[in-house]
């Protein structure tokens, strides 16, 4: 029988765009998916902030524009047409050296109407600060289109060069409104409750540190990313708060949705799943579920502290007083054989899980069979 890829794990995702392609794309391959939104998105119509850069902008022409993204330019250009100075706009900058920094910019420079003079082959903003401090930048005006993430060294190092330059922030980031999900979700993590945890913009991760500072958790969901809890990136400019702070992450070689979701779907198994033989079985054990023989067996979530427990050191006697450790409820020894009873029957086939007299239980785990499968077998 064949299983989804990501049947039995649980992902957490966190964007204020595009969540429902998302999380459908995810349940497709199997996923349970918490839905937690970090930030929101300022409508641009309401936006002071950006109206105000653009009437900077419109007052006194910059020398150069810099489109960092092509979503952002296009807001820019909608939100200008809906104050009643798109026209205005697009005159002015296309007076002005016009830098894109990737094809999506370039398409939506075009798409106004504007042709840009240079584009790096990198879709990197390092590229394109190289490309402007490599001249005279003293005096000059720089339009610096933003989306949701600042650019800090970009803007403080042409500063430096002698340019003043004007901040359009397109599409600012704030806190949820309804912050529930999002300290649900942060809960869910310092428990290690979930497998995976995915981000798809900085300011989302970087909401979601600071949120998990504020709730007092913040020490346990920073262990918990370091260890059982996968966080996912789109991009490196995603991943920044997270690396700042020593925290490995996993993330696609190109920097868009549908890679990261292929590279949550073939590594989150990887990291998170067991795959060994047992009893004649074969057994892959995964978040919150295991597929014996190819089926899916959800478990409770006691059920499957006991089964972590015998995968640990496979083959070995777990005695009733570890198991009483993670098993809840009081009644003692018998508590332990309840327990293992219910394990037993949630898997299908009692041999699995061996009882060996005086001494406790083990998982009938068969080191033969998984060194003949030329190391097949995930542990």
């Amino acid at each position: 029988m064949s299983v989804e890829p990501l049947a039995g794990y649980t992902i957490g995702i966190t964007p204020a765009r595009r969540r429902q392609e998302f999380a459908a794309a995810l349940e497709r391959r199997g996923a349970r998916v918490i839905d937690a939104p970090a930030i929101r998105i300022v409508p641009l119509a309401d936006d002071s902030e950006l109206r105000a850069a653009t009437l900077r902008c419109l007052d006194t022409p910059p020398d150069i524009v810099i489109a960092t993204t092509g979503i952002g330019f296009r807001g820019w250009v909608e939100a200008a047409d809906a104050w009643g100075i798109g026209d205005e706009l697009i005159k002015t900058v296309g007076q002005a050296t016009v830098l894109a920094r990737g094809p999506k910019a370039r398409g939506a420079i075009r798409a106004s109407g504007l042709r840009e003079t240079w584009s790096p082959e990198s879709e990197s903003s390092s590229e394109v600060l190289e490309y402007l401090i490599g001249g005279d930048l003293d005096g000059k005006r720089i339009a610096v289109q933003l989306h949701g993430e600042p650019l800090p060294d970009v803007v403080r190092t042409l500063r430096l060069a002698g340019a003043e330059v004007i901040e359009v922030p397109v599409y600012r980031w704030v806190p949820p409104e309804d912050t529930a999900p999002l300290h649900r979700l942060i809960q869910a993590v310092s428990a290690a409750a979930l497998d995976a945890v995915a981000f798809t913009s900085a300011p989302a991760a970087a909401s979601f540190l600071r949120a998990a500072d504020e709730l007092g958790c913040g020490d346990a969901v920073r262990t918990a990313l370091r260890g059982s809890v996968v966080p996912a990136c789109v991009g490196p400019v995603t991943a920044g708060p997270f690396r700042g702070e020593g925290i490995a992450v996993l993330q696609p070689d190109r920097a868009r949705l549908g890679a990261l979701i292929r590279e949550i779907v073939e590594q989150v198994p990887l990291r998170r799943g067991v795959t060994l033989p047992a009893a004649g079985h074969t057994l892959d054990v995964r978040g919150h579920a295991v597929a014996v023989d190819g089926e899916l067996m959800p478990l409770t979530s006691a059920s499957m502290a006991l089964l972590r427990e015998f995968i640990a050191r496979p083959g070995h006697v777990v005695s009733r007083a570890s198991l009483l450790r993670v098993t809840p409820g009081e009644g003692g020894e018998h508590a332990a054989e309840v327990a293992v009873g219910r394990l037993r029957t949630a898997l299908g086939d009692p041999r699995i899980i061996q009882t060996v007299m005086k001494r406790g239980y083990r998982l009938a785990y068969e080191p033969e069979r998984a060194a003949s499968r030329d190391g097949g077998w995930r542990y």
